[in-house]
C-alpha cells in the first residue's frame, strides 16, 4: 500500500469515527433532553426493587444509545444524595446489557440483498430521509420537543454516515496481506484484550470501538477469534468515562464508578479464562471462521445477556468492593447517621399509639440533650476555640433540625389516632417543645459563629467581661438541663421553677450591657469586643426564653389552658411571695463580681 492510499484510508477511518462518535454524542444528548429531566426523577423512584432497577437501566440506556451516558447519569444522582449505592448498581448492571443494542442498530449495515424492500432496511437507505426531517425539524420548529426530535435524527443520521465511512475506508483493506496479518495477531487473547481496552478508552465509547470492529468486519475477514477478546476488552475500557466523571463528585459517586469498573472486570476476565480453558480442552470450530457485523453484536449481547443477570442476586458484593476501597470514614459516617432517618420513629409503630408516642417522648428527649450537647460545646469555644469542635455543633445543629422535622410529622399521624387524655397531653407537650430545642440549637451555632470569628481575628474578652460571661453562661447552662428535666417528667411543679432563673437571667444580660458600656467609655475594651459581648449575651437570653416557653407550654398543657403570655403576665403581676424568693435565691446564686469604675 503506497503513502497516499495509506493516508487516505486513514483519513476516511479517523473522520468517520469522529462523525461515528459525534452523531452519538449528538442523539443520547438529543434523547436526554427531549425526556425533559424526567429520565432522572424517575430513575430516582423506581430503582427500590433489584429487578426493576435492572430493567431500567436496560431501558434507559436502550434509549439513550450509551452505557457512558447511564452510568454517568447514576454517578450524579448518586453523588447527590438521591440513589443509594445499592440502588446505583443493579442499575449499571442493567446498562451494561442495554448498551448492546447499539451494536444490534450498527448491523443493519451489513444487509445485503437484490430485494428492494429488505434493502430499504439498510440504514445508507433511509438515513439521508432522516437527516432532512431532522433539519428541518431542528431548523424551522419553535417547538422544543419537536426540536430534540430533529436533533435525535440528526444524531442518528451523522452516526450511520460516520459508520458507512469507515466501511468505505476500510473497504481497500480486504485484499491486503500485510492488514490481514496485524490482525491475526490480535487473535491471541491477550494482545485482543488489551487493544479493546485501550481503544476504547482513548475514544471513550464501547459502542464506538464495537462500531470500528463492525466497519472492518464489513469488508474485511474478521475471525472470531479477533472479535471476541476486542468486543471483552472494549467492555472494560468503556468504564474510563464514569471514571473521570467521579473526579469532581463525592465518595459515594467515586464508588459508583468504581462498581461500574469492578462489574465489566469480574465479567470480562471470569469470560476470558472460563472461554479460553474450555476452548483450550474442546477446541470451538467456529473460533477460526468469518465473523459478520451481527455476529459481533450478538458476541457482546451474549456476553452481558449471561453475565449481568447472573450478577444480580451478587450485586451487594460490587457495593461491598467498592467500599473496601475506598472506606467510610468518622466524618462520612455522621453524615449517614445525618440522612438517615430516627430509627425510634418506625410507621409500624403507629398501630399501638401509646407506644409510638412513648417512642416519639424518647426521641424528644434525645433531641433536647442534643441541643443541650450543642450549647455546652458552643459554650466552650469563646475561651477555647477548636475546628473540631466547632464542626460538632454544626452537627448537632443539623441533627437537631432533622428530629424536629421527622418527630413533628410522627406525631401528627399519632395525633390521628384515639388518644386517652394523659396521651394528648404529652402529645401536646412533645409538639410544644420541640421547637424551642430547635431554636436553642440555632443560637448554640451563633454563639459558636460568633467564638470563631473572635478566634480568626484574635479577639478575646476582657479578663473582667469573661468573668461574667463565665456566671452568665452557668446560669444559661442551667436554665436549660431545668427544661429538659421538666420535659422528661411533664410534672408542672417542675417547670414552675424555671420562670423565677429566667427573669434572673434577664437581670444579669441587662446588668452585663451596663458594665460594658462603662468599661467602653473608659477606654478598657474595644468597640468589637463589645459587638461579640452583645451578640452572645443576646443568644443566652433567647436560649433562656425558649426555655421559659418550654416551661410554660407543660404547665398551660397541665391545666389544659394556652395563653402562655397572659400566665406570665398573671404570674408577674400577683408578684407571688414564691415566685419573688425563687427570683431572689437565683440573683444571689448567680451575682455578678463587684467591679470598681
Amino acid at each position: 500500500m503506497d503513502p497516499k492510499e495509506l493516508f487516505t484510508l486513514i483519513a476516511g477511518l479517523i473522520g468517520g469515527l469522529a462523525m461515528f462518535l459525534y452523531g452519538m454524542n449528538v442523539m443520547s444528548g438529543g434523547l436526554t433532553k427531549a425526556a425533559g429531566g424526567r429520565l432522572e426523577s424517575v430513575l430516582a423512584k423506581v430503582t427500590k426493587h433489584p429487578i426493576i432497577a435492572y430493567l431500567f437501566g436496560v431501558g434507559v440506556t436502550a434509549l439513550v444509545q450509551s452505557s457512558s451516558a447511564s452510568t454517568v447519569m447514576v454517578v450524579g444522582l448518586v453523588n447527590s444524595g438521591i440513589m443509594t449505592l445499592k440502588q446505583a448498581v443493579n442499575v449499571i448492571l442493567g446498562a451494561n446489557l442495554g448498551t448492546t443494542f447499539t451494536a444490534w442498530l450498527l448491523s443493519l449495515n451489513g444487509i445485503s440483498s437484490e430485494n428492494f424492500f429488505v434493502s430499504l432496511l439498510k440504514p445508507k437507505s433511509f438515513t439521508p430521509f432522516l437527516a432532512m426531517i431532522g433539519i428541518a425539524l431542528y431548523m424551522f420548529s419553535k417547538n422544543d420537543k419537536k426540536k430534540n426530535i430533529g436533533t435525535v435524527l440528526l444524531g442518528f443520521s451523522v452516526l450511520m454516515f460516520g459508520m458507512s465511512s469507515m466501511s468505505d475506508a476500510m473497504a481497500p483493506l480486504k485484499t491486503n496481506e500485510e492488514f490481514k496479518q496485524l490482525l491475526t495477531t490480535f487473535s491471541n487473547p491477550i494482545i485482543g484484550f488489551m487493544v479493546g481496552i485501550i481503544f476504547t478508552m482513548v475514544i471513550q465509547s464501547s459502542a464506538g470501538t464495537i462500531g470500528v470492529l463492525q466497519a472492518i468486519a464489513r469488508d474485511v475477514p474478521v475471525l472470531y477469534s479477533v472479535a471476541i477478546p476486542v468486543v471483552v476488552g472494549a467492555e472494560v475500557g468503556t468504564c474510563i468515562t464514569a471514571i473521570l466523571s467521579s473526579f469532581g463528585a463525592n465518595k459515594n459517586g467515586k464508588r459508583t464508578a468504581l462498581m461500574h469498573l469492578y462489574f465489566n472486570l469480574i465479567k470480562a476476565l471470569s469470560f476470558m479464562i472460563i472461554f479460553y480453558i474450555v476452548n483450550s480442552i474442546v477446541h470451538f470450530s467456529f473460533m477460526g471462521n468469518r465473523i459478520g457485523m451481527a455476529g459481533i453484536a450478538g458476541i457482546h449481547t451474549l456476553i452481558n445477556l449471561v453475565a449481568t443477570p447472573l450478577m444480580l442476586p451478587f450485586a451487594g458484593l460490587l457495593v461491598n468492593l467498592a467500599l473496601k476501597t475506598i472506606p467510610i470514614d468518622e466524618k462520612e459516617k455522621k453524615e449517614q447517621e445525618e440522612q438517615q432517618g430516627i430509627r425510634t420513629l418506625d410507621p409500624r409503630f403507629l398501630s399501638n399509639p401509646p407506644f409510638a408516642l412513648e417512642q416519639a417522648r424518647q426521641a424528644a428527649i434525645d433531641m433536647a440533650n442534643m441541643a443541650k450537647d450543642s450549647l455546652y460545646k458552643a459554650v466552650d469555644l469563646i475561651t477555647d476555640f477548636k475546628e473540631e469542635t466547632a464542626e460538632e455543633v454544626d452537627y448537632l445543629e443539623r441533627k437537631v433540625d432533622q428530629y424536629e422535622d421527622q418527630l413533628g410529622t410522627y406525631l401528627m399521624k399519632i395525633n390521628n389516632h384515639h388518644l386517652s387524655p394523659e396521651d394528648s397531653h404529652t402529645l401536646s407537650v412533645l409538639l410544644h417543645c420541640i421547637t424551642d430545642y430547635e431554636r436553642i440549637s440555632d443560637h448554640a451555632l451563633n454563639i459558636m459563629q460568633k467564638a470563631r470569628g473572635m478566634s480568626e481575628n484574635k479577639r478575646s474578652f476582657t479578663p473582667k467581661a469573661q468573668s461574667e460571661m463565665d456566671i452568665f453562661s452557668s446560669a444559661v447552662k442551667e436554665i436549660v438541663d431545668m427544661s429538659i428535666n421538666a420535659l422528661k417528667t411533664q410534672d408542672p411543679e417542675v417547670a414552675k421553677t424555671i420562670e423565677p432563673l429566667e427573669e434572673a437571667i434577664d437581670g444579669i444580660h441587662k446588668e452585663v450591657k451596663r458594665r460594658h458600656v462603662r468599661r467602653l467609655r473608659k477606654g478598657k475594651c474595644t468597640i468589637e469586643q463589645g459587638f461579640d459581648l452583645s451578640d452572645i449575651g443576646t443568644d443566652y437570653e433567647r436560649i433562656a426564653d425558649h426555655c421559659s416557653n418550654i416551661a410554660v407550654g407543660i404547665i398551660e398543657v397541665n391545666e389544659d389552658a394556652y395563653d402562655a403570655h397572659g400566665y406570665l403576665e398573671a404570674l408577674k403581676a400577683e408578684k407571688r411571695e414564691g415566685f419573688e424568693q425563687a427570683v431572689d435565691f437565683y440573683e444571689r446564686k448567680y451575682e455578678l463580681p463587684s467591679v470598681k469604675f
